[in-house]
């Protein structure tokens, strides 16, 4: 289960049933829990805590050190949850001073050459496409969905349940339950069928798409558009989730297209 051409630090913590592929190597400084698989040529660095059942494919470079000019050699972590997949040729780092850690949750997808930098965090059950570059400090929230070849900006926030298109370029927050797309990126409607699939009835649906046709349809400014749907629309726990993922922006929400 372990080929004899790995190459694993004598103080690696490894799980029961873990499959380790040839000239894989595994520094010290690493934890790995049962029943995941590592595919050849797998890298995992110092400060590595992986969780039980993932996937981690051919030639994947796991908690590299941060390409940051601010990092300093400080220790820091890279943490995967469980039943996670990542592809072949991906690279994640792993923290800086800023946070710590980097931070990834449980039943993700991660597919082929994608970049995480240093600091992020995504949350659960999210699908991050091939060739995804993102920056550090970027928060991805549970359920969203990033298609290949997008480019996020550091510090930039997903919502949960949102969809970006792909060849997208993020350089604003894009708000929970959206989809996202053109150049530059835009509000293109509610994520109907990604809800529909997770078990949100019409109903929640048709809310959702109230408080974003005030958002970007209606001839308001946001903070007045904010203002509106607190006096006049139901409170609930979406409605509240998308006002403070608003007011909580430092870099501004995408807009609403003007067409």
């Amino acid at each position: 289960m372990i080929s004899k051409s790995a190459v694993i630090g004598k103080k690696a913590q490894i799980g029961k049933n873990v499959q380790i592929g040839n000239f894989a190597t595994i520094d010290d400084d690493v934890v790995i829990g049962e029943n995941t698989w590592i595919g050849n040529y797998v890298n995992i660095q110092n400060g590595a805590r992986i969780g039980e059942n993932c996937q981690i494919h051919s030639s994947a470079v796991l908690s590299g050190n941060p390409q940051d000019l601010k990092f300093k050699g400080e220790y820091t972590t890279l943490e995967i949850g469980n039943n996670n997949i990542i592809r072949e040729f991906v690279t994640i780092n792993r923290g800086t001073a800023s946070k710590g850690k980097t931070a990834i949750g449980n039943d993700n997808l991660i597919m082929a050459n994608s970049h995480i930098g240093h600091d992020c965090v995504i949350g659960d059950h999210c699908v991050i496409g091939f060739n995804v570059g993102m920056a550090g400090e970027v928060i991805v929230s549970d359920w969203a969905n990033i298609s290949g070849l997008t480019g996020i900006h550091q510090f930039t926030k997903i919502g949960a349940h949102a969809m970006v298109g792909g060849l997208s370029k993020i350089v604003k927050d894009v708000p929970p339950y959206v989809i996202a797309a053109r150049d530059p990126l835009t509000y293109e409607g509610i994520n109907s069928i990604g809800l529909s699939r997770r078990g949100f009835e019409s109903g929640k649906i048709n809310e959702l798409k109230e408080i974003y046709r005030v958002i970007f349809q209606d001839r308001r400014n946001t903070s007045n558009a904010l203002e509106f749907i607190e006096a006049n629309l139901e409170m609930t726990i979406e409605r509240d989730e998308i006002l403070s993922f608003i007011r909580n922006s430092t870099r501004g929400i995408i807009k609403g297209c003007k067409e």
